[in-house]
């Protein structure tokens, strides 16, 4: 059933999807009157009938609600900026695992490594990559892209988790061994996942991270690719905190 996503909650059981996506529904879906669809607002689906459609807009009567699909935890991954389209699969992939927030830092190894003006022209696109995941996998909410920023502000935005995971090659503990549990016995809630660009993280940006409160973690003996590295630990992350 297509998906789309709403800023505002149902008035009186009716929903009106404008711009864009009305046009999308019309034309590229050729949906009509009385087909379904569900809506998505703030964790909550809606499967809705079509009332009316046009060009400019589709209103819905919302059938029944639930609560969408969304992990338990909060996680957020600071990616260091890859080269070349590797950012846009980062952004697709973690979508699709349950991230809710996608941050891109410059760190010393970064190939690529864009100004925050240049960078900001693209956060639309990044975005609207997001969003077109969110709705293919059956997300309750979009992860935001958000600007550019560099290591030091990374380290000073994880002292606002939870917990905090490196990823570092050359060594550290597992993550089933990194406390995802609390000492209170439940899960920590808001992880923030930190991973390198090519030529990963040099020691001293590893200490910095750790100075911050970030734990650094190892995913085995295999090197992974920048892109893929993301996509294990948070399979693995969401395997261990019972969100797979």
């Amino acid at each position: 059933m297509p998906r789309f996503f709403v800023d505002t909650p149902p008035q009186d059981e009716i929903i009106s999807i404008t711009g864009d996506d009305a046009r999308h529904i019309g034309r590229a879906q050729r949906m009509r009157i009385g087909d379904s669809l569900t809506v998505c607002h703030d964790k909550t689906d809606y499967i809705c009938s079509i009332m009316s459609i046009s060009d400019n807009e589709v209103v819905l009567k919302t059938l029944e609600s639930r609560k969408a699909c969304e992990p338990s935890i909060e996680l957020t991954l600071f990616m260091a900026m890859p080269k070349s389209d590797k950012f846009e699969s980062v952004i697709q992939k973690s979508t699709e695992l349950g991230a809710v927030k996608i941050v891109p830092v410059l760190t010393r190894r970064c190939v690529s490594r864009p100004e925050k003006k240049q960078f900001q022209k693209k956060l639309d696109r990044l975005n609207k990559i997001a969003l077109e995941a969110a709705k293919q996998s059956g997300r309750g909410i979009v992860p935001q892209v958000s600007d550019i920023i560099n290591l030091d502000e990374c380290a000073q935005n994880i002292k606002d988790f939870d917990l905090s995971l490196v990823c570092y090659e050359k060594g550290g503990i597992s993550l089933s061994e990194c406390g995802l549990c609390s000492q209170s016995g439940g899960i920590n809630k808001k992880i923030a996942l930190i991973i390198g660009s090519e030529g990963g993280f040099d020691e001293d940006e590893i200490l910095l991270l750790e100075s911050f409160g970030a734990k650094r973690i190892w995913l085995g003996e295999r090197i992974l690719r920048c892109e893929t590295a993301p996509v294990a630990a948070m399979s693995i992350i969401m395997h261990l905190t019972g969100n797979m």
